[in-house]
C-alpha cells in the first residue's frame, strides 16, 4: 500500500493535470466559436457563387466543360489527387485516427495517387508510414484563413488544368452536433451536373435563359476558382471545428475521470492518514501503559525496602 506522502503527491499530481485539460477545453471551446463565426461571414457569398454556377448551366446544360463531367461517356479517371485535412497536433479523441484511416483506404483503391497533407499530424503519419507527399505546400491546421484556401486551390486546380489529374478528392471531419464528427470523402473535381441541376431541371434548361458577357464559358471559368477555393475553405474551416469540439470533448472526459480517481485517490489517502493516526494513538496509549506499570513497579520495590 502506497504512504499517504505518495498518495498525496500522486493527488497533487492529479489536480495540476486537471488544470492543463480544464484549460485547454476552454481555449478549444473559444476556438470553435471563432472559427463557427468566421466561416457565417463568408458562406452567403459562396452560396451565391453556386447560385450563379446553377443558373449558367440552366442555360448551357449541355455544354461541355472540363470541369465537369461529360453529358455522356464518361470515364473512369487515372489519377487522383487527395487533399487530406488533419490536425497539426494529438489530444482531440478518434479525430486523427478516424481521418487517416478513411483516407488510407480511399487511396488503395486507385493505382495511381497524390498526396496532398494539412496538418502535421497526418504528414508525420504518411510520412512514418512511407507515403509519397507532394511537396507542393505545407500549412498549419490551425486557425485556417481563406487566403490559405485560396492557395491551395490555385495549386490543385493548376494540376488539374494541366491534366496531371484526372479527380480531387478532399478528405475531412465535419462536426455533425456537439457530440460526435463524422469523416467526409468529397469529390472536388470533377463536378457532378446533377449537384447543381436536378434532373427536371436538366431537362427543361432550355426553358431559361440568362446573358452573360462576355460568355457563359467564360463566366464559369471565372466562377469555378472562387467555388474551390470556397469548398476548401470550408473544409479547413469544418474540419478545424470537429478538431475543437473532438478536443474539448476529449478534455471534458479526461476532467471527469479526473473527478473519479481523485475520489479514489481521497478515500484512499484517508484510510492510510486513519491508519497512521490510529497506530500512533495505539503506540501512545501502549507507552503510557507501559510507564504506569513501571512506575508501579519501581513504587513497590521502594515500598519493600
Amino acid at each position: 500500500m502506497p504512504s499517504g506522502r505518495e498518495l498525496k503527491n500522486r493527488i497533487t499530481s492529479v489536480k495540476n493535470t486537471k488544470k492543463i485539460t480544464s484549460a485547454m477545453y476552454m481555449i478549444s471551446s473559444a476556438k470553435l466559436r471563432k472559427a463557427k463565426e468566421g466561416l457565417a461571414k463568408t458562406r452567403p457569398y459562396f452560396y451565391n457563387t453556386e447560385h450563379e454556377i446553377k443558373r449558367i448551366f440552366q442555360s448551357m446544360s449541355r455544354e461541355e466543360s472540363h470541369y465537369f463531367y461529360p453529358a455522356e461517356g464518361r470515364k473512369e479517371g487515372e489519377t487522383y489527387i487527395y487533399l487530406v485535412i488533419t490536425a497539426d497536433k494529438g489530444l482531440a479523441g478518434a479525430y486523427n485516427h478516424n481521418v487517416i484511416k478513411a483516407a488510407e483506404a480511399e487511396m488503395r483503391k486507385h493505382k495511381n495517387v497524390r498526396l496532398f497533407v494539412v496538418g502535421e499530424y497526418g504528414r508525420r503519419y504518411f510520412t512514418k508510414h512511407q507515403y509519397p507527399i507532394e511537396e507542393g505546400f505545407f500549412y498549419p491546421a490551425v486557425e485556417p484563413t481563406f487566403r490559405q484556401a485560396r492557395e491551395i486551390s490555385s495549386h490543385l486546380l493548376e494540376e488539374y488544368n494541366n491534366g496531371r489529374a484526372d479527380e480531387i478528392r478532399v478528405i475531412y471531419s465535419d462536426m455533425e452536433n456537439e457530440l460526435t464528427s463524422s469523416v467526409r470523402r468529397v469529390r472536388l473535381l470533377p463536378f457532378e451536373r446533377k449537384a447543381f441541376l436536378t434532373p427536371d431541371e436538366i431537362e427543361n434548361s432550355t426553358d431559361t435563359y440568362y446573358k452573360f458577357v462576355p460568355s457563359p464559358r467564360a463566366v464559369l471559368d471565372q466562377l469555378i476558382p472562387t467555388y474551390v477555393a470556397g469548398f476548401i475553405y470550408g473544409a479547413l474551416v469544418d474540419s478545424f471545428s470537429a478538431e475543437q469540439n473532438a478536443r474539448m470533448n476529449a478534455m471534458s472526459a479526461a476532467n471527469s475521470n479526473a473527478e473519479e480517481l481523485l475520489g479514489h485517490l481521497q478515500i484512499e489517502y484517508n484510510r492510510v492518514r486513519q491508519a497512521a493516526i490510529t497506530q500512533e494513538i495505539t503506540e501512545v496509549a501502549a507507552g503510557a501503559k507501559a510507564l504506569k506499570r513501571k512506575k508501579k513497579k519501581k513504587l513497590e520495590e521502594m515500598q519493600l525496602a
